[in-house]
């Protein structure tokens, strides 16, 4: 027998994009943003690379790298024990 894992969760952004967006993103990182370097690895002009990037670039969701939690969160967070109904309090009061 195997072993399996059940569940649903959410590929990361980057693991959604077709294959052939992520080797090029790999590349874009790789060559540290520079669209020379794109042009010369993928031997196309300045307009196509800056198309795919803006095409890719649109697919993509902005992540808050400091995101407020929700209500619904800091209630969970209340119930499991995280925190205290002071600190839920404040955390509620503070949300915008």
């Amino acid at each position: 027998g195997g072993a399996a894992i059940e569940g649903s969760w959410e590929l990361p952004q980057l693991a959604r994009l077709a294959a052939e967006d992520q080797i090029f993103v790999t590349a874009f990182v790789r060559s540290h943003g520079s669209i020379k370097e794109m042009e010369r690895i993928f031997g196309v002009s300045y307009p196509t690379i800056k198309s795919r990037l803006n095409r890719i670039g649109d697919s993509l969701e902005f992540v808050d790298t400091n995101p407020q939690p929700s209500r619904v969160e800091i209630l969970q967070r209340l119930r499991r024990g995280e925190i205290d109904a002071d600190a839920a309090i404040e955390e509620l009061e503070g949300l915008k």
